[in-house]
């Protein structure tokens, strides 16, 4: 088999106490799917749903019938136990003050 019929990925999926990262090689042409059914996360994880988690490659959502070039990083998402936007909320309730990128600073 030459090398080119094979490439190397790696899939992800992450607890808030435990986060997983595979590295296995799947065949050239591969599909998201592909690569997370064969790593062997979702006999170990049964709450991982292909229909209801999403997916991505390196924080960017893709589809499970996108190919895999080599070197990716496969990720399986879990829902959000908290609304960022209500979080947010709760912080300037609170009378908190977030910073993104210091672009709010003002020297005086």
């Amino acid at each position: 088999m030459a090398t080119t019929d094979v490439i190397a990925v790696e899939v992800a999926y992450a607890l808030p106490k435990e986060q997983v990262i595979l590295s296995l090689e799947v065949a050239a042409g591969a599909t998201l799917r592909d690569a997370i059914e064969q790593c062997g996360l979702l006999e170990r994880f049964p709450e991982i749903d292909l229909q209801v988690n999403k997916v991505g490659i390196f924080g960017k959502l893709s589809g499970l019938d996108v190919h895999l070039r080599a070197g990716d990083r496969v990720e399986i998402y879990r829902a959000l136990i908290a609304d960022p936007k209500q979080v947010r909320r709760q912080r300037a309730a609170q009378g908190k003050v977030t910073r993104k990128g210091g672009g709010d600073r003002q020297d005086g």
